[in-house]
C-alpha cells in the first residue's frame, strides 16, 4: 500500500497539505518537521511518496532524498527559483505556491506509478520448460533455413509475430513449425 509521508519545516504547512490529501481521498501516514523524523518513519514502511519542504532544521531536500529508503519518490514542494535544482535528482518538483489540484494531480501519478512499479515487482518473468525451448529452437532453426535468416532475425520474427498476433512466442512457433 502507498505510504505517503508530508514533511515541511512547519508544523502548519504540513497540516495544509495533510489535509489537501485526506479531502481528496489520499490516506497519509505521517507529518513530520525534521528530516530525521521523516527518515525514521520512511524506514518503518514500505515505499511511498515524501512530500516535502525544501529545508528542514537538520538537512536540505536532496540530503533527505539521499536517506530516504528505496521505493520512495519525493515531491519537493519549492518556490520557482529552486526548481531548476531539482530536476537532476530525480525528484518531481511543484512551484510555490501552490495550486491543490497540481498538488492532487501529482500524487495521483505519482500513485499510478508507484503502484504499477509493485505489480511488476510481484510479476516474475515465466520460466519456459525445456520442451517450450525446443519448440522456440525448432521454428528458429526452420526460419534459418528456408528464409536464410540469422538466428537472431529469426528470434525476432518469431516475436514481432507474437506481439502482433497476442499470442505468446511458443505458441508462435508452434504455427510457424505447422505451416511450414
Amino acid at each position: 500500500m502507498l505510504s505517503i509521508i508530508v514533511a515541511f519545516p512547519k508544523m502548519e504547512d504540513a497540516k495544509n497539505i495533510k489535509n489537501a490529501l485526506i479531502r481528496n481521498g489520499f490516506e497519509v501516514n505521517a507529518t513530520c518537521t525534521t528530516g530525521a523524523q521523516t527518515i525514521g518513519i520512511a524506514n518503518e514502511l514500505d515505499g511511498g511518496i515524501v512530500v516535502s519542504g525544501y529545508r528542514f532544521t537538520d538537512m536540505h531536500y536532496y540530503e533527505l532524498n539521499n536517506y530516504l529508503p528505496k521505493g520512495f519518490e519525493m515531491l519537493l514542494v519549492a518556490s520557482a527559483a529552486r526548481m531548476d535544482e531539482c530536476s537532476a535528482n530525480n525528484i518531481i518538483c511543484l512551484s510555490m505556491p501552490i495550486k491543490m489540484q497540481d498538488l492532487i494531480n501529482t500524487i495521483q501519478m505519482m500513485s499510478y506509478n508507484y503502484n504499477k512499479r509493485k505489480k511488476k515487482e510481484k510479476e516474475k518473468p515465466k520460466i519456459r520448460s525445456e520442451e517450450e525451448k525446443a519448440v522456440i529452437y525448432k521454428a528458429k532453426a526452420l526460419l534459418m533455413e528456408r528464409n536464410n535468416m540469422s538466428e537472431e532475425e529469426a528470434h525476432r520474427y518469431i516475436q514481432k509475430n507474437s506481439m502482433d498476433s497476442g499470442t505468446n512466442m511458443v505458441e508462435m512457433a508452434e504455427m510457424i513449425l505447422s505451416m511450414m
